[in-house]
C-alpha cells in the first residue's frame, strides 16, 4: 500500500518538475483573464438582449471545466499517445467539417457550426491541435525518409504511403470546405500556418512565389464570389463608420484611456460581438490601456515560451510542433487585434483563451496540453 502511494506521488512530482511551468502559468493566467472579460463584456451583451447577466458565463462554464481537465490530462501523456489522440482529433473533426455542408445552421451568414448536446461546436477550431501535431509528424517522417531536400526530391512527390500527396490532398479538401462554409478567416489562418511549417522545414525560395500566388488567387476568389468578404473589404477602404461594430470598437479603445471607464463604459453596449471577436476593445474601455498592455505581455510571453521550446528541442517533431503552435497562436492573436484596431477587414476570429467561444477554448486547451506533454518528454528523455 505504502509503495503504491509513493509511486503515484512520484508521478505527480515528476510531472510538476518536468513540465514547462512558465508556459503553463501563462496559459492559466490567460484563462483567468478570459473569465473576467467574459463576465465584464458578456454581462452587458446578455442584459442588452434581455437575458440574465451571467448568461454567457453560464454557457462557458462547461467549456472551462472540460478545457482545464483536457489541458492537465493531455500534458501527462507521452508522444505516442499525443499522436494517437491527434489522429482521432483530425478524423472526427474532418467528418464533422464535411457535415457542416449539409446540416449546419446558418449563423451570421456562415454554416460552420455543428449542434451537439445543446451547444454549437466549430469543427475547424477543434481540429487545430491535430492539424499541428500531424503536420509536425509528417514533416519529421519526410525528412527521415528523403533527407533535407523534401521539396524538390522527385521521390517525395511519387504516390506512396508517405509522400506530399498524402498530406496536400486532405489539406486542400479542408481549405475548400472552409471556403464553401464560408469561413475565409479560418481558411487564411490554416494556410498561413501551413506556409510557416514549410518555411521552417527549409522551403526553397523558388517555391515561395507560387505559394504567394496561391494565397493571392484565393483572396481574389473570396473577394469576387463571397458577398460578405467583398462587402467587408470595400467597407475597410471607406471612411470608418462609427455606427459599425469596427467603429464602435475603435471608439471604445479611444474612450478607455489609460485607466478605463469602468461602469461608465458604454461603447461596448452597442458592439454586437463585444464578448467574442471584439472582446479586446471592451477590455480597453472597461479597464484601460495599462491593463490591456499587461494582457498583450501575457500573450507575448506564451509566444516567447513556444519559440524558446522550439529552439531548444532535441526532437525535430517537437521543434515543428512548437513552432507551428507559435505560428497558429501568434497569427490568430494578430488577426484578432488587427481587426479590433481597424488595421484589416473583420475576420470573425476569437482572441485565444480570452474570447467567449467554447470550440476555440477547447481546441487551444487540447493543443497546449499536447505541447506541454511533448516538450516535457523531449526535455527529460
Amino acid at each position: 500500500m505504502f509503495g503504491s502511494g509513493r509511486t503515484e506521488e512520484s508521478k505527480l512530482t515528476s510531472w510538476y518538475y518536468s513540465i514547462d511551468r512558465r508556459l503553463l502559468g501563462c496559459v492559466l493566467g490567460l484563462i483567468f483573464i478570459g473569465v473576467l472579460c467574459v463576465v465584464s463584456a458578456g454581462s452587458v451583451q446578455a442584459l442588452r438582449k434581455g437575458w440574465e447577466w451571467y448568461y454567457f458565463l453560464q454557457r462557458m462554464l462547461p467549456f472551462y471545466g472540460i478545457g482545464l481537465i483536457t489541458l492537465f490530462a493531455t500534458s501527462m501523456l507521452n508522444k505516442r499517445l499525443v499522436l494517437g489522440l491527434s489522429v482521432l482529433n483530425v478524423a472526427v473533426c474532418f467528418v464533422l467539417l464535411v457535415l457542416t455542408l449539409f446540416c449546419s445552421p446558418v449563423h451570421h451568414g456562415s454554416e460552420r457550426w455543428i449542434p451537439i448536446l445543446g451547444f454549437r461546436l466549430m469543427p475547424s477550431d477543434i481540429m487545430k491541435p491535430g492539424f499541428i501535431m500531424l503536420s509536425a509528424w509528417f514533416l519529421t517522417k519526410m525528412k527521415e525518409k528523403y533527407g533535407d531536400d523534401i521539396f524538390l526530391n522527385r521521390d517525395a512527390w511519387r504516390l506512396s504511403l508517405l509522400s506530399w500527396w498524402v498530406y496536400l490532398i486532405p489539406f486542400a479538401i479542408v481549405l475548400l470546405i472552409l471556403f464553401m462554409q464560408p469561413d475565409i478567416g479560418t481558411m487564411m489562418l490554416y494556410f498561413i500556418v501551413f506556409c510557416v511549417f514549410l518555411f521552417v522545414a527549409g522551403l526553397p525560395y523558388i517555391i515561395i512565389v507560387p505559394l504567394a500566388c496561391i494565397f493571392g488567387v484565393g483572396g481574389l476568389l473570396a473577394f469576387l464570389f463571397q458577398p460578405h468578404v467583398h462587402r467587408r473589404v470595400m467597407d475597410f477602404f471607406q471612411p470608418l463608420d462609427p455606427t459599425t461594430q469596427v467603429g464602435y470598437s475603435v471608439n471604445a479603445i479611444r474612450q478607455g484611456g489609460l485607466f478605463g471607464m469602468g461602469d461608465e463604459a458604454f461603447a461596448k453596449e452597442s458592439l454586437p460581438d463585444a464578448h467574442t471577436d471584439f472582446i479586446y476593445a471592451a477590455l480597453v474601455e472597461d479597464w484601460g490601456a495599462i491593463i490591456a498592455c499587461f494582457l498583450l505581455i501575457f500573450l507575448l510571453c506564451v509566444i516567447r515560451r513556444l519559440v524558446t521550446n522550439a529552439m531548444s528541442a532535441r526532437d525535430s517533431f517537437v521543434f515543428y510542433a512548437t513552432a507551428g503552435t507559435a505560428a497558429l497562436f501568434g497569427t490568430q492573436v494578430c488577426i484578432n487585434l488587427a481587426t479590433t484596431l481597424h488595421l484589416m477587414p473583420p475576420k470573425g476570429m476569437t482572441l485565444p483563451f480570452i474570447s467567449s467561444g467554447g470550440s476555440s477554448f477547447l481546441g487551444y486547451c487540447l493543443l497546449f496540453g499536447m505541447v506541454l506533454a511533448i516538450v516535457r518528454e523531449d526535455k527529460w528523455k
